[in-house]
């Protein structure tokens, strides 16, 4: 099933239109940077590591990451996991998959994690995409940290990977929410929708102060913690939270959605 789903996604116009989309920001970062350097006026709404990439090109897909995360990765998981059973009972192919025989669990799990993959490959496509611009612009030199050390390109490099694997972890919370409301409906395009609303306003809620008591329990709290790997030493702490609250998501929604769905009359 974890098979079969990802070839069905590669045969899909939106994975091509969702990589290009993603792999363009960075790429757009770059040309812009390069164009209209940033100023001091500009670093209260900046992303994380802006200003950096003038001086190396290292810092374009770390900027990458932070940028997607507000809209672009909600809308993502939503796109990959809200559609992932919806979509099948939309389409009417829903029935036809259990009468395989498909066990429900195996399912869900394998739609799940087919969606997980592709956010983890599109995640990796955005540090290539920017890793190659932001070298090519720039050029790669040894990466300054956020404590005033520095890392070798070689060390660097794999603090990018490592970032992007806590921020898949991160999302594995709002993927699982996708992945259960979408085992609740017939309607595709609400799941996707339902998905990214909540992913969105979990990432606004998140930035009122005012609303600081609920923060550590939000799905999408701690996703900017990756900017801890360059502190020396690394701080753990923010990164350690954001992931056991994404697990807590994961295994809730994840079991109210096997729970769901095994009871569920399909009839699409």
């Amino acid at each position: 099933m974890f098979r079969v789903e990802l070839m069905k996604a590669w045969r899909r116009w939106r994975t091509y239109l969702l990589a290009a989309a993603l792999g363009g920001i960075p790429v757009l970062i770059v040309i812009a940077v390069k164009l209209s350097p940033p100023t001091s006026a500009d670093s209260g709404d900046a992303p994380p590591f802006l200003f950096q990439i003038l001086r190396n090109g290292l810092f374009a897909p770390l900027t990458g990451l932070a940028v997607i995360q507000p809209f672009f990765l909600p809308l993502a998981a939503g796109l990959l996991a809200g559609d992932a059973v919806a979509g099948e009972a939309q389409a009417g192919t829903l029935r036809y998959l259990l009468v395989r025989p498909v066990a429900r669990t195996r399912l869900v799990l394998g739609k799940y994690g087919a969606a997980m993959a592709l956010l983890g490959l599109l995640l990796l496509w955005v540090v290539g995409c920017g890793a190659f611009w932001g070298g090519v612009v720039f050029g790669f030199k040894p990466l300054p940290t956020l404590s005033g050390t520095t890392l070798s390109v070689a060390q660097a490099s794999l603090r990018i990977l490592a970032a992007a694997g806590y921020i898949l972890l991160g999302v594995s919370g709002i993927a699982a929410i996708g992945v259960c409301i979408s085992t609740l409906t017939d309607s595709g395009p609400g799941a996707i929708v339902a998905t990214v609303i909540l992913g969105i306003t979990s990432e606004i809620v998140d930035q009122i102060p005012n609303l600081r008591v609920i923060h550590p329990y939000l799905p999408t709290h701690g996703w900017l913690a990756f900017t801890d790997l360059f502190r020396f030493p690394v701080e753990w702490g923010g990164m350690r939270g954001g992931v056991l609250i994404s697990a807590a998501y994961t295994a809730v929604f994840l079991t109210v959605a096997l729970v769901s769905f095994s009871r569920r009359d399909v009839v699409a």
